[in-house]
């Protein structure tokens, strides 16, 4: 791809790690393995990251199980997504506590300066996604969005329905939010959701959408070689 980003050591690095990656059908520890020795590869070189962890597959079996017993709000619905994000940002915290702050972001309040190379986020409170997190984040510092889902690129209809889906190499939150929903919903399917990308666009930021689990394709991206992915900027 054209008009590689080159990413600053002096800045921390934020990811959106989806929760589809983290936690498809059950625990991708296998995956979890291979993200710790690339994470821990950069931050050898100088590298430091901020990484806001979603609910995956956990968040929706907790959501399923309480709409199965109860009639369950979107306020109680987030809660539950809410600390999903949390348990697996704190398994992460775990993987890497040798070269990570220990207090999780779950927060605007936590928002401050880095003691360690990593530091890991979860949710903060309902009608906002991970995403949204990574936003405010990223605005905190200056530094620009990583979106690693499962989704190559930003297309302009599901590329799962739709065999001539267009994908978008790069595109602005004005055309992109034009494609997504304008309200969130707990579950909302969208690379980055409303909130998140109205936020990002007011703060001009810049968001990359990648396949998460391709990491030689993220290594790309951080190491300013050609990648697979969309570019979203103002």
């Amino acid at each position: 791809m054209e008009n590689t980003p080159v990413f600053e050591k002096k800045k921390p690095i934020v990811i959106s790690l989806g929760g589809s990656v983290l936690y498809p059908d059950k625990l991708d520890t296998k995956y979890i393995k291979e993200f710790e020795l690339f994470i821990r590869s950069l931050v050898k070189q100088g590298y430091k990251f901020i990484i806001v962890a979603g609910g995956g597959r956990l968040s929706r079996n907790f959501q399923e199980a309480a709409n199965g017993l109860t009639k369950v709000t979107d306020y109680d619905s987030d809660w539950l997504g809410i600390h999903a994000t949390r348990l697996n940002a704190q398994l992460l915290r775990t993987v890497f506590s040798d070269i990570c702050d220990h207090v999780v972001i779950d927060g605007p309040k936590k928002i401050g300066k880095m003691k360690n190379p990593i530091v890991f986020g979860a949710g903060w409170r309902p009608g906002w996604s991970t995403d949204y997190v990574a936003v405010r984040i990223a605005n905190a510092h200056a530094a620009p969005v990583i979106n690693m889902g499962t989704a190559e690129f930003v297309y302009n209809r599901d590329p799962r329905k739709y065999k001539n889906a267009k994908k978008f190499e790069a595109i602005t939150w004005r055309a992109y939010r034009r494609l997504i929903p304008k309200t969130w919903k707990p579950g909302l399917g969208t690379p980055i959701d409303p909130v998140a990308a109205a936020r990002a666009e007011d703060a001009k930021l810049s968001a990359y959408i990648i396949n998460g689990r391709d990491l030689k394709n993220l290594a790309n991206l951080l190491l300013g070689k050609p990648w697979k992915g969309t570019t979203i900027s103002g």
